[in-house]
């Protein structure tokens, strides 16, 4: 069985009905939320040598929190299907049942870092993939309350204004180091050349799932769920192309090959694109150059605010620290200050 049926049962055969008895009424919501891969429903094996087992998130009203996980603590059986209720994790050495109890809003703010019912631009690039994921991929089993189906809707997808920033921010990037794959392998660098491309492809992996609107997760599982993009058969081919080429000519090649698919399937979804091709050639020199995309969607952001930010996208197309990235408050000072407020931030201002 897959964390989601276990988690699905569990919540079915025991934590409901104890519910149902000891607290009838009470607004309630549960699901396989957070962190582990079963949420993004890919677990299997070997995921099962940590942090993985019987684990809900259970969301109930604020004042109420500490009493339904008073009530799980001397309730629960010790164990279910032959897994134990209570056990210890990476982040928690203490032995005890992993429901997770919270209210909503703070289950989110919790991940992401932000209000999610009132979120600014700012606000928008604060969140990370992965921190969305955590609130939106995994399955609600029951909403009494409609909260957190509101919470997720509203966390769907960026507006279309902060949509087209942060797809101009990554066509940006690819263009600052797209020459350099030729540059570098010209003067002999082919460890060099490799690494830019590996870096390359990196971001139209994420590119891609921008165009698609779909939350890229963290490294581990991006190339796995690219390969599920409608994008990726016609961009695949020329990225693996690009990081096995044996010459820098050749990657040059495979990795224009890839803008253009990128450029093409933006043209097909719908959003700003050039006339032609993406690329050109960069000056008189033998290497692959990137038009300017990104000012063709910069030009079609009307929300003041939006384009207030600059240039600079989301915080995961600026930092690559994983302690930076996992650190939701950490986002969101850093967002702001990139939004041009910097100074403290007070608990309730999520931006």
């Amino acid at each position: 069985m897959s964390g989601i049926e276990i988690a699905r049962g569990y919540w079915a055969d025991v934590v409901r009905p104890l519910l149902d008895r000891e607290l009838p009424g009470m607004p309630r919501a549960a699901g396989r939320l957070g962190t582990g891969s079963d949420v993004l429903g890919l677990d299997d094996d070997t995921s099962r040598d940590h942090d993985w087992g019987l684990r809900l998130t259970l969301l109930v009203p604020a004042e109420r929190v500490g009493e339904v996980d008073a009530l799980l603590a001397a309730s629960l059986p010790p164990s279910y299907q032959g897994w134990p209720t209570a056990f210890a994790v990476t982040w928690d050495p203490v032995v005890r049942h992993r429901v997770e109890v919270s209210a909503a809003a703070d289950f989110v703010r919790s991940r992401t870092g932000v209000d999610a019912g009132d979120l600014s631009a700012a606000g928008w690039l604060a969140l990370t993939g992965q921190s969305v994921l955590e609130v939106t991929a995994g399955p609600v089993f029951e909403d009494t309350s409609g909260e957190i189906t509101a919470l997720r809707e509203r966390l769907a997808w960026y507006p279309h204004d902060v949509w087209l920033h942060v797809l101009a921010a990554e066509w940006a990037r690819l263009g600052q180091e797209l020459p350099f794959v030729g540059r570098t392998g010209q003067l002999g660098d082919e460890r060099g050349s490799r690494l830019i491309a590996a870096r390359l492809a990196t971001g139209m992996v994420r590119l891609g799932f921008l165009l698609e609107r779909r939350w890229p997760p963290y490294p581990k599982w991006a190339g796995t769920s690219f390969a599920r993009l409608p994008v990726a058969p016609s961009v695949t081919g020329h990225l693996d192309d690009a990081l096995a080429a044996a010459t820098w000519q050749e990657r040059d090649a495979a990795l224009r090959g890839a803008c253009d698919a990128l450029h093409e399937r933006q043209r097909a979804v719908g959003l700003p694109v050039l006339d032609g091709a993406a690329c050109e050639p960069f000056f008189d020199r033998p290497f692959t150059g990137l038009r300017d995309v990104a000012g063709v969607l910069r030009s079609a952001v009307a929300d003041p605010e939006v384009r207030a930010l600059g240039h600079r996208g989301g915080v995961e197309q600026w930092v690559d620290d994983v302690g930076t990235l996992t650190d939701a408050d950490l986002r969101r000072r850093l967002a702001q200050v990139r939004a041009g407020r910097p100074g403290p931030v007070a608990a309730g201002d999520q931006g």
